[in-house]
């Protein structure tokens, strides 16, 4: 197993203690005592490991494991081995991840870089800014003219924050982020290198002068217990703010253009593309590599299969997927219907080898 050494160690345990940590039966009471230093996946777990398995996709990997306990649902727990202790859970990863949050919360949220405890001697701010106490700010960071930061907040090495800046308390901003025009809440995670706050993509196109560029003099709006993943550019609205909404979970790389509207506790996988002035409804799960085209509506409690394109509303609660997005059921029938139909087929000799 790869070793937490960039994170404290957790403390050992025994399966009783685990056991009622995790509100799990320890099937075999008599293993209570057996100690457990660790967290592991089946495959690389140790006898001093604590392992879980809720998909038959493991199972292999479930029978060959040295794993000293694992979390397991009633269905699948004659699945393991005797040798392995059996924590009966009936969510296992769940389970799992409540002790990992336990035993490893440093992991949960960046810490200092560098250790500070206060602002970094080579840090810029600019003496109109506004600084909470316990706002920690590191090395080469610049802070611009009346901007206000919460307490709590760690404002990471190389940032830049231009002038009227609103960041709340107990938020997080990676390293080498750049930020203007925004205001953002409480308890906000922006991972490294994203830009935020920067003008959209607005133009007149092809005019007698070329290409005209519009104004954008919006803001972002960032709503609390937001993340925001590493490399990921949020566009500041033209007329209207763009905002995303409290809760909101956004991967890496993910590019979110003006006006862009997005709810509450919606997740964004990586690589998505956001074209402008789009609503996005609440608790709407858009997979990786989705792009969106601009002014549609995407209903509450939507999901859309990663790599589709969308160039149509979509409905609340509604299952979409592929290239152009539609209903799911539709698209599968069509995949069937066209794979039916090479499969029926006869091929001509004389096509063979041609492109």
């Amino acid at each position: 197993m790869a070793q937490p050494t960039f994170f404290k160690k957790p403390p050992a345990s025994t399966l009783a203690d685990i056991a009622a940590q995790t509100k799990a039966q320890l099937v075999d009471p008599s293993r209570g005592g057996h100690v457990i230093t660790g967290l592991a996946s089946l495959d690389e777990a140790g006898p001093m490991h604590l392992a879980f398995f809720d998909n038959l996709k493991y199972a292999d990997e479930l029978k060959a494991t040295k794993a000293g306990a694992c979390l397991v649902s009633p269905r699948f727990e004659a699945q393991v081995p005797p040798h392995v202790a059996v924590l009966r859970a009936a969510q296992p990863f769940r389970a799992f991840v409540g002790i990992a949050r336990e035993w490893h919360g440093d992991a949960l949220r960046p810490q200092s870089w560098f250790g500070n405890d206060g602002i970094a001697p080579s840090a810029i701010i600019d003496p109109s800014a506004r600084l909470e106490d316990d706002v920690i700010v590191e090395p080469l960071t610049v802070i611009g003219p009346d901007v206000e930061i919460g307490s709590g907040t760690v404002i990471g090495a190389g940032v830049v924050l231009g002038p009227g800046v609103k960041i709340g308390r107990d938020c997080n901003v990676g390293a080498r982020t750049a930020i203007q025009c925004a205001l953002i809440g409480n308890n906000v995670l922006i991972h490294p290198g994203c830009s935020i706050g920067q003008d959209g993509y607005g133009f007149i196109f092809f005019g007698p002068e070329g290409h005209l560029k519009v104004p954008q003099t919006g803001r972002v709006l960032i709503q609390n217990n937001v993340e925001v993943g590493a490399g990921t550019t949020i566009d500041r609205g033209s007329l209207r703010d763009t905002v995303i909404g409290e809760g909101t979970k956004i991967d890496n790389q993910v590019q979110i253009g003006h006006n862009v509207t997005i709810g509450r506790n919606c997740l964004l996988a990586a690589q998505i593309g956001l074209a402008g002035s789009l609503t996005i409804g609440d608790n709407v799960a858009l997979g990786a590599k989705v792009g969106i085209n601009n002014h549609l509506k995407i209903g509450d409690g939507a999901q859309v299969t990663a790599m589709s394109g969308v160039k149509d509303d979509i409905p609340p609660n509604g299952r979409w997927g592929g290239f152009f997005a539609k209903p799911t059921k539709q698209w599968f029938k069509e995949i069937i219907a066209v794979e039916r139909l090479v499969r029926d087929g006869k091929a001509d000799p004389k096509d063979e080898g041609r492109e």
